[in-house]
């Protein structure tokens, strides 16, 4: 019997390797620009179109899509290189080679890398800025100066999951007593949240957390593992019969489970919600400064979010105590950068909110105030700090990748005393994973941010009047002697004022108290909508959250590959175009579920509690294989591409129409497709009975 002789590699010309290289990349390339195209193209299209709006800072924008497309390229083939071959080679030798609390063990570090190797958990740090703290103190501090923390129970709430994933493999175990069990957990807590002010904000942030977890990391290198452990645990060096499914439905429920333990525990120190006035007051001094990390923190938060009132009652009404402050920081510049960032975000607030007794104190006059006012105004459009850019999320990156994948590896040579087959391209893999995070993240913050934001900003000028702040604007040397008297079409006197436009002429409305006589400025702020009515319009933000769910899902590669997966799996009786229906419908209604929810101010538990009652039914009634097809089916509607956006949209949404917070969207786009693919499972099933029933 002849040897088998290892495989050689093969030496191409220079030219060859370079064109072949070229070939990939660009197919790979152009795989994740059909991903981020559809649901860009819509966004941006219905912002044109049905709105009426240009993109804010399209360029901007549109450089922050591309770098995610190219990002998004690296960090996939980095996965696939790397990240994705030491998670198989780990999920297939550990049952064979290890006892079973190293397996477990090993289960629970995974579960908690992935989740911080996880693109879009970045995301939700960001999530920080709409929210204050005087209305949702308890979800400004795990979104703010806690963030860490909330990453981390997050993280913990996937390692727990990954671990009852595998013992559930191993030992076979249905999957429906922990959707029973663990709903009942979260859903309990969710109401009983809802009669707490503080806790009640805190629900949509812990069911979103949920999807935000099941990403492109988590799902395959959880997945390699459960399916490397069902197949030894089979005894027949074939996977079990769920092949791995299940596992993910369990990484969406205990980390929702884990932010709300979270919650809990700092509830006590938390004060009560409260107007900003309330909140900064002397009486609440001890209790509010628990939210900042020390007083010139919460200094400069009031003084730049908080009113006059909030500012007057944070030096317990003593304005010349205030002014004194605000004279000292003037002369200080190293407590400018402490409580404002900068200097030249302290003076930009000086001119735009101090008082006018603040800024002649520390300018000495009008002519001097009015001078810096002009400097700040032509240097207004901030320039992008790249190196800044370049190096927090190169850092965040290494920080993310690095630690799992030294995990890994060390696990492959220390515990398993195994090679790394293919050694190059895995090393290759994880930098192009460090790169593609990294660059990801740029583009996330750059482009699908800013456009969600902007998109769900914008949504509510189709059916209320909207103030465009980002259309803000501040007109230099300002003549009040333009402004006339004119009747609205309401039948209202209005004090308007005239000026020359690209297109001719343009009447404005006037409001006094926004021309600063010493500055000889006025800022402006444009009024829009209701574009179609307030009763069709909110209709028309309905269909377009549908429309951006349904579409969305459709371009997630992972739907996809669920769908051919459930195919072979029932041989063909459920067919994948009818999956990918299902699944991509769930989503539409459960987005539309949640722009309504935000518009009308609905309670999130109220909305996720008939769904997830009968589900329960659907579950208890449907076979294993498809309960477990049913419920992972919400991990895959999660995607890099659609979180930013939807988080970002709803975040945007609820700022104009007054909502404290905007979650909830998400949790609502992962229930509503478990439904649709249980009931078309259930149809399914009773057509192929039907059809043997006859056949017989």
């Amino acid at each position: 019997m002849a040897l088998q002789q290892a495989p050689q590699r093969v030496k191409l010309p220079f030219g060859q390797i370079v064109n072949m290289l070229g070939r990939y990349a660009k197919a790979k390339v152009v795989e994740q620009i059909k991903t981020v195209t559809l649901i860009v193209a819509y966004l941006v299209l219905f912002q044109l179109i049905v709105l009426n709006i240009p993109v804010a800072n399209a360029l901007v924008v549109a450089m922050g899509i591309g770098v995610v497309v190219l990002g998004l390229a690296f960090f996939m083939e980095g996965l696939f290189l790397g990240l994705m071959p030491l998670g198989e080679t780990c999920g297939i030798r550990l049952p064979q080679k290890t006892v079973l609390p190293v397996i477990l063990l090993f289960a629970f570090i995974l579960g908690l890398g992935a989740t911080f190797a996880e693109p879009a958990i970045g995301v939700l740090k960001s999530a920080g800025s709409s929210v204050t703290p005087w209305d949702a103190p308890l979800l400004f501090l795990l979104l703010n100066k806690f963030s860490g923390y909330l990453v981390w129970s997050v993280g913990i709430g996937v390692g727990i999951a990954v671990l009852f994933g595998m013992l559930r493999f191993l030992y076979h175990w249905s999957l429906k007593p922990f959707i029973y069990v663990l709903y009942a957990i979260t859903g309990s807590v969710s109401i009983w949240a809802y009669f707490d002010p503080n806790l009640v904000h805190l629900t949509g942030l812990a069911w979103d957390c949920g999807g935000v977890t099941t990403g492109p990391v988590t799902v395959p290198l959880v997945l390699a593992l459960g399916i490397g452990i069902s197949r030894v645990a089979s005894q027949g060096g074939e996977e079990g019969a769920a092949g791995g499914f299940g596992v993910v439905t369990l990484a969406s429920a205990f980390p929702i489970v884990a932010v709300m333990g979270l919650g809990l525990y700092f509830l006590p120190k938390m004060p009560a919600p409260a107007s900003d006035a309330e909140f900064c007051g002397p009486d609440n001094r001890d209790k509010a400064l628990y939210l900042f990390v020390d007083e010139a923190d919460m200094q400069g938060y009031v003084l730049k979010n908080g009113s006059a009132d909030a500012r007057r009652a944070f030096f317990a009404g003593d304005i010349a105590a205030l002014d004194d402050y605000v004279l000292e920081l003037a002369g200080d510049p190293a407590a400018q950068v402490a409580v404002f960032g900068s200097a030249r975000a302290f003076s930009a607030w000086l001119i735009s909110e101090g008082s006018v007794e603040q800024r002649l104190k520390v300018y000495g006059s009008e002519q001097r105030v009015r001078e810096e006012a002009e400097a700040l105004y032509a240097s207004r459009a901030s320039s992008l700090d790249i190196p800044e850019l370049l190096q927090r999320n190169g850092l965040g990156a290494l920080q993310a990748i690095v630690p799992l994948s030294i995990f890994l590896i060390l696990v492959l040579l220390v515990i398993l005393r195994e090679k790394i087959q293919r050694a190059d391209e895995v090393v290759l893999g994880l930098v192009f994973a460090v790169i593609g995070m990294s660059l990801f993240s740029i583009g996330i913050e750059l482009g699908l941010s800013r456009l969600g934001g902007d998109i769900g900003t914008n949504l509510p000028t189709s059916f209320m009047a909207v103030e465009m702040e980002q259309e803000h604007e501040v007109i230099r040397n300002f003549d009040p002697e333009i402004v006339t008297s004119a009747i609205s079409a309401e039948g209202e006197v209005e004090e308007i004022f005239s000026r020359r436009t690209s297109d001719g002429y343009e009447q404005l409305l006037y409001r006094a108290e926004n021309f600063d006589a010493r500055t000889g400025q006025y800022s402006h702020t444009p009024i829009r909508g209701p574009l179609w009515g307030s009763r069709f319009g909110i209709v028309i933000v309905i269909i377009f959250g549908f429309m951006m769910g349904y579409s969305a899902t459709l371009a997630e590669p992972a739907l996809n590959a669920l769908g051919t997966t459930v195919e072979e799996l029932t041989v063909g009786t459920f067919k994948k175009s009818l999956l990918m229906q299902a699944v991509a419908i769930g989503v539409g209604v459960g987005i539309a579920s949640g722009v309504a929810k935000i518009i009308y101010g609905w309670p999130l538990i109220w909305m996720l509690v008939p769904p997830y009652l009968a589900l329960m039914v659907l579950t208890a009634i449907s076979s294993e294989d498809f309960v477990n097809i049913g419920w992972d089916s919400a991990g895959v509607t999660t995607g890099p591409v659609t979180v930013p956006l939807v988080l970002a949209m709803g975040l945007g949404l609820g700022s104009q129409v007054g909502s404290i917070e905007g979650f909830g969207i998400l949790s609502l786009a992962s229930v509503c497709p478990i439904l649709s693919v249980l009931l078309v499972g259930l149809y399914v099933t009773g057509r192929r009975k039907a059809e043997l029933e006859e056949s017989v």
